[in-house]
């Protein structure tokens, strides 16, 4: 009778979320498993009708199956549908319905650790990947007031640009390459940059922020996790701004993943303490 869930992804030694789960499950007393599985990405398909056959509960899908898995699935959420990317799949009876929690997890932490509200907000992105994504799709659908797409590859951002453009049209919408000019501009009015690519992992940094130009009440958030302050938060500290890292959206993308599987609300002391205990380990704090 023990319900089982899991992860997918090439690679998945890296993930957090087993333990996370885990300590969930334990702390509501629920006959729930949940197991990390590598798939590589010519057996996405085999793996889907897998899991189909095996009656397992739902998955997390992690990268690089994020885009790839919505083909294998009996319907997509409306969110996960303009964000263009699936990170948990739930089983309803015989179908797999597809949602992203990614964006969602991300301003719920954003919430509770910052008490920002995006509603009315002017907000900067550094990226147009997945996390960039899924992120900005949550902040348009939470009515932000203008929201500029920064990339290094231009034709990434304005992609995106197009892309968040056609999920509300309250939202003024601008995208652009990385440069001295766009941040310039875009950081001083900014209440919120949000850092949604890798750079700052292994303590690498991005190269002429203007954070000096920041208004003194807007907020900096990293998405990266490993380590807990990176460069980017550290030298905003330094300015007096309030910061957040990624552990926060690591931590309600699981929440609102495991309320969705299982119907009842995320322990999230618990499943805080377990990320924690893991980092910890893994000598990454």
């Amino acid at each position: 009778m023990t319900k089982i869930v899991g992860i997918i992804g090439d690679p998945i030694a890296h993930t957090l979320s087993p333990p996370m789960h885990n300590a969930a499950f334990k702390a509501l007393g629920l006959d729930w498993v949940y197991v990390p599985v590598q798939v590589r990405p010519e057996e996405l398909g085999t793996a889907l009708r897998g899991i189909r056959a095996m009656g397992w509960a739902g998955i997390n899908v992690t990268i690089p199956h994020k885009h790839r898995v919505i083909r294998w699935l009996d319907r997509v959420s409306r969110e996960a549908r303009l964000i263009g990317a699936v990170n948990t799949v739930v089983r309803e009876r015989r179908a797999l319905v597809g949602h992203n929690t990614d964006g969602r997890g991300f301003v719920r932490a954003l919430r509770e650790e910052t008490r920002f509200d995006p509603r009315g907000k002017r907000i900067v992105i550094l990226g147009a990947g997945g996390a960039a994504r899924g992120i900005a799709v949550a902040l348009v659908l939470s009515g932000a007031r203008e929201l500029t797409v920064l990339n290094r590859t231009p034709s990434k951002a304005a992609a995106l640009g197009r892309r968040l453009r056609g999920v509300s049209g309250k939202t003024l919408v601008a995208a652009g390459p990385l440069s001295t000019r766009t941040l310039g501009a875009a950081f001083a009015s900014a209440d919120l940059v949000v850092n949604a690519t890798a750079v700052g992992m292994d303590g690498s940094a991005h190269r002429g922020l203007p954070i000096r130009v920041l208004p003194s009440h807007a907020v900096v958030s990293d998405i990266v996790y490993r380590p807990c302050r990176t460069p980017l938060l550290e030298a905003a500290a330094k300015h007096g701004l309030r910061t957040q890292g990624g552990l926060g959206m690591l931590l309600y993308q699981g929440a609102e993943a495991f309320t969705l599987w299982t119907g009842r609300p995320a322990p999230i002391d618990v499943m805080r303490r377990a990320l924690r205990r893991a980092l910890a380990r893994n000598g990454r704090t």
